[in-house]
């Protein structure tokens, strides 16, 4: 049996703000090698999928959302009482009860109700993409659209969705992003240090503004999230309902998590397919590869590559004693590249193949456990909805220019991917 600092473990640094792109994979790749456990900034690493479900589902570990509140010195304000209710910092039979009231907007059957309007966002952005690149019609009628394909689609796109979903004016959507992309930014330690300010102002303003929402939907139901959630009761409890506060944070965690999350794996998404033109050409001539597709980009390049644990007890696990408020960084980047729970060749899972067999094995990217993801769902069938209709109107996907990476700490995302589209 060995403590923790007894081990002579590697280590990496996954808040270097230059750990991004080709160096990221490199260093991933170099750190795996090594273990199956490495030494991190503010704690330890898991590195492979057993490790990383171990973390994910134990009892013995929370999300540590109220240690970093503690550590950044946020203990009153908006932030901080987000941050006390977070779905992600819930635990227990309140957490239970939450889930079980919000799942049934969520779940697979109830997405499917916004494929239309998806459709319908994704036709609004490519005909302004076509308008504003001028775009004149090339050999056979074809025509060819340059644009900087965050800024086109992978950032209005899940903002519209979301607007939609919840309820919202969809000429809100660009106010939604702007609170989504603040808030987001109190899991990215970089942003914590220098931005809380910022952070705590668009708590403030989405609160004021998701109040609003939540007693207009209560005068004015609808087929939306809201409404959904205003009449949802607690099977246990009946006819026990969700109160303002709970509802206006449950909406709160949906569109944090919707919106930059979508946005950025969207655009690694389109990123792999624009690198890899064979597998372009497969979904181009099989849409219905959509799904696979998603699956593979959400697996081979996850937009939550680390997700933190904090234990709250001593937990002994592979003979290593992990002390109580050890701080446990889980890797889904290695961990997605482990199918079945068996460490497999690295050189065939680290390949981008939207037709590859990768068995049961489902990505780590949404996390696991009972905190897996609320919103996954939705995300999925955004981003079917997304590769979709490219695959259907795009005969040809190609970079314009290099890709920016953003860092991986926090969502890991692109701030810019220009693309030329053929019609």
């Amino acid at each position: 049996m060995a403590r923790l600092e007894e081990l002579d473990l590697p280590t990496f640094d996954h808040t270097d703000p230059e750990m991004r792109g080709d160096r990221f994979h490199a260093a991933m790749r170099e750190v795996r090698a090594k273990s199956w456990l490495a030494q991190v900034p503010f704690g330890y690493m898991v590195l492979d999928r057993e490790s990383a479900e171990f973390f994910l589902r134990t009892r013995s570990a929370i999300f540590p959302g109220m240690k970093i509140a503690e550590i950044f010195g946020v203990t009153e304000g908006p932030l901080y009482e987000e941050m006390k209710r977070n779905i992600l910092h819930v635990n227990g039979a309140d957490h239970s009860r939450l889930r079980g009231l919000v799942n049934p907007a969520l779940s697979p059957r109830a997405v499917e109700r916004y494929r239309p309007a998806m459709k319908g966002f994704l036709e609004g952005l490519l005909a302004r993409a076509v308008e504003s690149s001028g775009a004149g019609g090339g050999p056979g009628g074809s025509a060819s659209v340059s644009c900087e394909f965050v800024e086109a689609f992978a950032k209005p796109y899940p903002s519209q969705v979301i607007a939609s979903v919840m309820g919202a004016p969809l000429e809100d959507a660009p106010r939604l992003h702007h609170w989504s992309n603040w808030i987001q930014r109190q899991f990215d330690a970089a942003s914590m240090a220098t931005e809380i300010e910022a952070i705590d102002q668009a708590v403030r303003e989405f609160y004021e503004y998701a109040e609003a929402l939540v007693q207009a939907r209560r005068d004015d139901p609808r087929e939306d999230l809201i409404s959904m959630l205003i009449e949802a009761q607690d099977p246990d409890h009946p006819p026990a309902r969700l109160s303002d506060v709970e509802c206006i944070n449950l909406v709160f965690n949906v569109l944090v998590g919707g919106v930059d999350t979508t946005q950025s794996q969207l655009a690694h998404a389109v990123r792999l397919l624009a690198e890899h033109p064979e597998q372009w050409q497969l979904l181009r001539e099989d849409p219905s590869l959509a799904s696979a597709a998603v699956e593979e980009a959400l697996r081979y390049e996850p937009i939550t590559p680390f997700t933190a644990r904090i234990t709250t007890e001593e937990v002994v696990y592979r003979d290593v004693t992990f002390p109580e408020g050890t701080v446990v960084m889980v890797c889904a980047f290695t961990g997605n590249r482990d199918l079945d729970g068996e460490p497999d060749e690295y050189d065939e899972t680290d390949r981008f193949d939207i037709a590859a067999d990768r068995g049961r094995a489902r990505a780590l990217t949404f996390g696991a456990g009972v905190h897996y993801c609320l919103g996954a769902n939705l995300a999925r069938v955004e981003l079917q909805e997304g590769l979709g209709f490219l695959a259907r109107n795009v005969t040809a996907l190609e970079l314009d220019g290099e890709p920016a990476f953003e860092g991986v700490s926090g969502i890991y995302g692109l701030s810019e991917l220009p693309v030329r589209l053929t019609l």
